[in-house]
């Protein structure tokens, strides 16, 4: 059965070894949307996710099936809406519902206990699957567009020089 919990310090392995199964390399490519082929290296790091988990302005938020964490997502305050980011749900388990429902969950909370009537995201432009998946779901460009952070590898090593992302909002009134 899943359930949802927030992410404790104990978890943070495990998230690094989901996102970055979810997001780079071979791994990635058994779920149906992957960011293999626009980057290699890292997604994330032990130390960049123990200091999400710490952040008392936001939550990582955890599916999980008995002790099996199966999906994560991050979500942050920020002024009057939350970004979600750094979502993942296992490359074998995705086409299935779960990430629909952890989606699902991190808009309750940001609703229902955070009180914010908006949820944003940022999406590389490219990843034009995963963002018709969004928009599916109620999320919208909002015309508004990011850098994306080349020469920071901590964040991944591009394979082209065009990449940016795009944000996309959701009312949750």
């Amino acid at each position: 059965m899943l359930a949802f919990r927030s992410a404790t310090p104990d978890d943070v392995p495990a998230i690094v070894a989901l996102v970055e199964s979810a997001y780079r390399g071979e791994s990635s490519r058994a779920g149906w949307t992957t960011e293999a082929d626009l980057l290699d290296g890292q997604r994330t790091d032990v130390e960049s996710v123990a200091a999400l988990v710490a952040d008392p302005s936001g939550r990582i938020v955890l599916a999980s099936e008995g002790d099996a964490i199966v999906g994560s997502a991050h979500l942050a305050r920020a002024g009057d809406r939350a970004w979600f980011g750094m979502f993942a749900v296992r490359p074998t388990r995705q086409r299935g519902g779960l990430g629909h429902a952890l989606l699902a969950e991190c808009e309750r909370i940001v609703r229902d206990e955070w009180r914010l009537a908006r949820l944003a995201m940022s999406v590389i432009w490219t990843r034009v699957e995963l963002i018709e998946w969004y928009r599916r779901r109620g999320y919208a460009p909002t015309g508004e567009t990011r850098p994306f952070p080349y020469g920071e590898p901590r964040f991944g090593l591009p394979k082209r020089d065009d990449l940016h992302f795009v944000v996309l909002q959701k009312d949750l009134r």
